[in-house]
């Protein structure tokens, strides 16, 4: 790996009482800690797209993401590590206008910004469109969205190893899915693999996922989106602090902090066995509270 962990990743006991008891234990492994600009799932995700990069010769890489994405801004930081050129091609021209916190540091960091129109990202799964596309672009290597990739997945099977075997679930917030598909590969089948999709209709993740993982134990979950991807309310931040006030975790606005309140339903509502002991993996991507910072008690 290019750069070492600020932090090792460890595991933090949520306080009964926020779960009314109702399951055996529930905890966080707390893979945010690992490094400011390159954390939690993206560290895993991107390690050996990188190492691909550097032992075959690539000038550049060319990924995919909107303005607020975590993986363009874990992209630039750890490139510029590697002594590697970065392409973002950002969704969205309006994002060009008024640059995000977000795409400002990736500009900080070297990346070359390219603003597409939302049916040209679209696109960024077609493979004639991909090779006519990145011909503008010789000698880069490219890395799907979200690190949704066979070295992308490869990387994410290694959280497993963090994980105990004494857990019965493990909860995940999904993006493209290929991060829960690395944890449930190499994990265990006998355990459940939690996902919680942070956008409108995000149960299709189930069926890409599948072609990823043989065995069928995992479930995706979209009932908790707020509003869509990127989006919150009121409820939703209030939810925020009054975490990071009970348990000092603090949540991302776009990930973990929706997965974290829909567990939180699911347990109250009797959804597991009162012996379940579930953990849920931070992700990550703090730096999109950028934008809430006023809102924000951390």
């Amino acid at each position: 790996m290019v750069i070492t962990p600020e932090q090792q990743p460890f595991i933090q006991a949520i306080h009964s009482d926020w779960y009314g008891g109702k399951v055996a234990e529930l905890a966080m492994l707390r893979l945010d800690v690992i490094h400011k600009d390159v954390s939690g799932n993206k560290w895993y995700k991107l390690k050996y797209n990188i190492e691909h990069c550097l032992r075959n010769d690539y000038q550049s890489i060319l990924t995919f993401g909107g303005a607020y994405s975590n993986h363009l801004a874990a992209t630039a930081a750890i490139a510029r590590l590697a002594g590697i050129q970065s392409i973002g091609i950002v969704k969205g021209k309006y994002a060009e206008t008024v640059l995000t916190p977000t795409l400002t540091f990736c500009l900080q960091q070297g990346m070359q910004l390219e603003f597409a129109t939302n049916e040209e990202h679209a696109l960024k799964y077609d493979g004639d469109w991909l090779q006519t596309f990145s011909a503008s672009y010789p000698g880069s290597f490219i890395i799907p969205e979200g690190g949704a990739n066979e070295y992308g997945v490869a990387g994410a099977a290694e959280i497993a190893a963090l994980i105990p075997g004494d857990y019965t679930h493990v909860a995940v917030s999904v993006g493209t899915g290929s991060t829960l598909a690395g944890v449930a590969k190499a994990i265990s089948p006998g355990v459940q693999v939690i996902g919680f999709a942070p956008m409108k209709g995000g149960a299709y993740l189930q069926d890409n996922i599948s072609k990823w993982v043989a065995h069928r134990n995992f479930k995706v979950y979209d009932d908790w989106h707020f509003s869509g991807f990127g989006k919150h309310t009121p409820e939703l931040i209030q939810f925020m602090n009054d975490f990071y006030l009970q348990h000092n975790i603090p949540l991302d606005m776009v990930y973990t902090a929706k997965m974290m309140y829909g567990l939180r339903e699911q347990i109250l509502s009797g959804l597991y066995d009162k012996h379940a002991k579930i953990l849920c993996l931070h992700t990550g991507g703090l730096q999109g509270n950028v934008s809430l910072k006023d809102k924000l008690v951390y």
